[in-house]
């Protein structure tokens, strides 16, 4: 069975940092895309980032450019996102996801295949 479990959210100040973890088991993620998508009350799901199996390709929402970083240790079947310089608008549900389709062809709107439960995370003014 394949999970992906979501870490790390809490309560920060406006300005603040915080790093999410995602772990991913049940099969093998190898050559595929994660990423991070997120979703605050009220509003559609948004896409937060992404990064290939090697890790040479990494993908941005707007919003979040310059602010927020991806990383993953494959070894460990684990997704990171650290983000900085929060602001009270990053308040969300951020959910962990994996692709298993597209290997590194992988595009933001080609969606995912896999999604964890979601850790919220909240931005404080």
């Amino acid at each position: 069975q394949v999970q992906l479990v979501e870490s790390g959210g809490g309560l920060v100040q406006a300005g603040g940092s915080l790093r999410l973890s995602c772990a991913a088991s049940g099969r093998s993620f190898c050559c595929h895309t994660m990423g991070w998508f997120r979703q605050a009350p009220g509003k559609e799901r948004e896409f937060v980032g992404a990064i290939t199996w090697s890790g040479g390709h990494t993908y941005f929402g707007d919003s979040v450019k310059g602010r927020f970083t991806i990383s993953r240790d494959n070894a460990n079947n684990t997704l990171y996102v650290q983000m900085n310089s929060l602001k009270p608008e990053d308040t969300a549900v951020y959910y962990c996801a994996a692709d298993v389709t597209y290997g590194s062809s992988w595009l933001p709107s080609y969606g995912m295949t896999y999604w964890g439960k979601g850790t919220l995370v909240t931005v404080s003014s």
